[in-house]
């Protein structure tokens, strides 16, 4: 089977498909929505995607473009515990400029404001991108934020260990495809998630539809709005269901309920939550 994922080699999402899927085919994109056309276009079995850091939030670009282009489905989520590193060609390096992911320097602002104030805040496509640039570029005064893994693979050395502004730091990674995996991983959980369209002429259109959970004590342990593209005001909504056995017999129930109030549910997945350990 081939799986595609955020790449290149060394960034998180290769850590969590190496980790995942061993000796399949590994395939990387240079970006979410490479990796996401990839397998629409049927170039790929799964793609594996970031969904959102404990930080930063949701990856909106995933979202959006998993809700409005693709009808794959979440088969199995992964969290990745995350250590950022400040990375150079040496340690006595002249740092002027710092090259990263935007969520990477958006983990890292604090560390950096307070350190390198003057240094030049660089965007990459990955962490793994930045080391490779600071690798491949030594007489520039640089350096990147990256995970443990491409410090090893391009040989740079550590000038900062755990740089994270907020400890706990992890990322939820979606694996999309047709059908849930299992994967010989810690299992953590099941999910469900969920995308509704509310209808305009429902008065109180998302209470009604957050409590059709709610009073058969359905778990929900996440709601989030992403503008639907029609006009200014209209969203679409993704909520996440805790699915253990008591749930897993009433949400079908909450789903009718859920038509029956004109609400649109789109199913996004019914899948086990994977947990690995830190990089």
């Amino acid at each position: 089977m081939k799986f595609a994922y955020l790449g290149p080699r060394g960034s998180f999402c290769s850590v969590v498909a190496e980790a995942a899927f061993k000796s399949e085919e590994l395939y990387s994109y240079a970006t979410i929505l490479d990796v996401i056309e990839a397998y629409n276009e049927g170039e790929c079995d799964f793609a594996l995607v970031p969904i959102e850091n404990s930080t930063e939030g949701t990856v909106n670009m995933s979202i959006d473009k998993i809700f409005h282009d693709s009808n794959a489905k979440v088969v199995a989520e992964f969290v990745l515990p995350i250590s950022q590193n400040l990375l150079a060609v040496s340690k006595e390096q002249k740092i002027e400029h710092i090259y990263s992911h935007p969520q990477a320097l958006a983990q890292t602002r604090v560390y950096l404001r307070k350190f390198y104030p003057q240094a030049q805040v660089e965007i990459t496509e990955s962490t793994s991108a930045a080391a490779e640039f600071v690798k491949n570029n030594p007489n520039l005064p640089a350096a990147a934020v990256a995970n443990s893994f491409a410090a090893k693979m391009y040989d740079l050395e550590f000038i900062a260990e755990n740089i994270q502004d907020l400890a706990g730091n992890s990322t939820r990674f979606w694996l999309l495809g047709k059908e849930k995996q299992s994967f010989d991983l810690n299992q953590t959980k099941d999910k469900v998630t969920l995308a509704l369209t509310l209808p305009d002429n429902l008065p109180g259109a998302l209470h009604k539809a957050i409590s059709v959970f709610a009073w058969r004590d359905i778990d929900m342990t996440k709601i989030e709005s992403r503008p639907l593209r029609t006009r200014l005001g209209q969203y679409f909504f993704i909520i996440d269901l805790e699915n253990n056995a008591t749930n897993s017999l009433k949400i079908p129930y909450a789903l009718e309920e859920l038509a029956g109030l004109g609400v649109n549910v789109r199913l996004l997945g019914n899948y086990s939550v994977y947990s690995l350990g830190e990089v």
